[in-house]
């Protein structure tokens, strides 16, 4: 079992972890390919779902993580299947897939058509089944920064005329969302965010700005909604972000390192810990995180690709742990892939047997650098 640490909230914090997503496997791609062909039911469905859920939790097991999520087995995106489930958001087709380096995903887009708000949210039910068979491991569920409706989703005028009563809302939404996870059972709760990673790239920034977005106005506006969605979370909820350069069919979409946020985001953002990316020159160097200046607030090190299935070198990896302990205490430090494996269902480019390789990788790793 690999150590942990307890923070200030009394939370665990594992030396080894994971971002979440991991590969659909044979059965579910089939089951759904039969459900969208009406082939089989909803219930038929999610009874495929739970098996191979159970199956790839025991997998996370075996493999000694303590932290244990359901794959997003039943996500075909990893930010719209939640976000088109809120109260007063709609999914449709856009017409257009999101672009990614050399690839572009299928179509799909949200849209606020009505005053938002949490509701009945069926990932709760999601939620309480990893609880279940997640047993005496930590389930650990992963959900879109709230950062992403407003980025990725379209906004209309005649509901929020006032942007700022738009946000007000959204914050009010997450934070009821966020009790109603902790209510069902959740200690750890992951926010996924890819706006960030747009902030910290220069060519990205312009693209926003010619679409007439202020980047310095999100980065302010982003922060203000996320800490008042989590103010006065309870003691024992851990809350993490993981910040992403875009993840799909083992592709990218920005480059850039964390400086341009990095003290806004380290130094001004509530949260108990954060999942980055640094599996390559993209992602720039280790400087940014002299901005850390809690002792509780633990840096999740992303050192282990998830988009290719090589090995990364072992004692590579342990250099690099020690070159980013310059700057943030070892003892705050955590490894983890610096991604899923499927941010949506068609999934990176490697195999099922090399993911669990790259996760025990991690797990390996860990034990040694702390002991």
């Amino acid at each position: 079992m690999q150590t942990l640490n307890k923070s200030k909230n009394n939370s665990k914090v594992f030396r080894a972890d994971q971002v979440g997503s991991l590969l659909r496997s044979d059965a579910i791609k089939k089951a759904r390919s039969k459900r969208t062909d009406g082939e089989i039911s909803l219930e038929q469905l999610r009874k495929i779902e739970d098996e191979e859920i159970a199956r790839i939790v025991l997998k996370q097991k075996e493999v000694g993580l303590q932290a244990v999520t359901d794959g997003e087995f039943r996500r075909a995106w990893w930010h719209f299947d939640f976000l088109e489930n809120l109260v007063g958001v709609d999914g449709f087709w856009s017409g257009s897939g999101i672009q990614f380096h050399q690839k572009q995903t299928k179509s799909r887009g949200i849209k606020v058509t009505s005053k938002l708000d949490f509701g009945n949210h069926p990932m709760l039910e999601d939620y309480k089944y990893l609880h279940r068979v997640a047993e005496d491991h930590v389930a650990k569920f992963t959900i879109p920064s709230p950062s992403m409706l407003h980025f990725r989703g379209e906004i209309d005028k005649s509901v929020y005329p006032d942007e700022e009563e738009f946000f007000d809302d959204l914050a009010k939404t997450y934070k009821k969302g966020i009790q109603a996870f902790y209510d069902s059972g959740c200690r750890y709760l992951q926010l996924d965010d890819t706006s960030w990673a747009y902030l910290c790239s220069e060519e990205q920034k312009e693209q926003l700005r010619a679409k007439g977005m202020d980047p310095d106005y999100l980065i302010k506006m982003y922060l203000h909604t996320l800490n008042k969605a989590i103010a006065d979370r309870p003691d024992d909820l851990n809350i993490t972000m993981h910040i992403c350069r875009g993840n799909f069919r083992s592709t990218w979409i920005s480059s850039g390192g964390y400086e341009s946020v990095a003290e806004q985001l380290f130094g001004h953002l509530n949260i108990d810990g954060f999942f980055l990316e640094y599996d390559n020159d993209r992602s720039g160097g280790f400087e940014p995180l002299r901005f850390v200046n809690r002792s509780d607030l633990n840096i999740v090190l992303g050192l282990v690709t998830s988009k290719f299935g090589e090995l990364e070198n072992r004692d590579e990896i342990i250099k690099r742990i020690e070159e980013a302990s310059q700057f943030v205490n070892l003892n705050q430090l955590c490894l983890s892939p610096q991604c899923g494996f499927s941010s949506t269902e068609e999934g990176n480019l490697l195999t099922e047997d090399q993911q669990w390789a790259k996760l025990q990788h991690v797990v390996e790793i860990s034990r040694e650098v702390w002991k």
